[in-house]
């Protein structure tokens, strides 16, 4: 996989916040940053399936045990 580059503009401080952050856990700022953005990315998926799931539950509320699944599809 090829790299890319994106450009942020940041305060003075709010760069060295960052890599002040990024050096006590022995990161670079880009890990970091690459990190922080992926993670945000994955718990908003996360949050909109936990939703779909809420919503799908709240209109058949039915629950199965695990035992009672594996023998359905075992």
């Amino acid at each position: 996989m090829s790299n890319s580059i994106i450009s942020v503009r940041l305060e003075t401080d709010d760069k060295r916040l960052i890599s002040e952050y990024a050096q006590v856990f022995g990161m670079s700022v880009s890990q970091f940053i690459r990190e922080t953005v992926l993670e945000r990315i994955e718990d908003e998926l996360d949050l909109q399936m936990y939703e779909a799931a809420a919503k799908e539950y709240e209109a058949d509320p039915v629950t199965y045990t695990s035992d009672e699944i594996e023998r359905k599809y075992l």
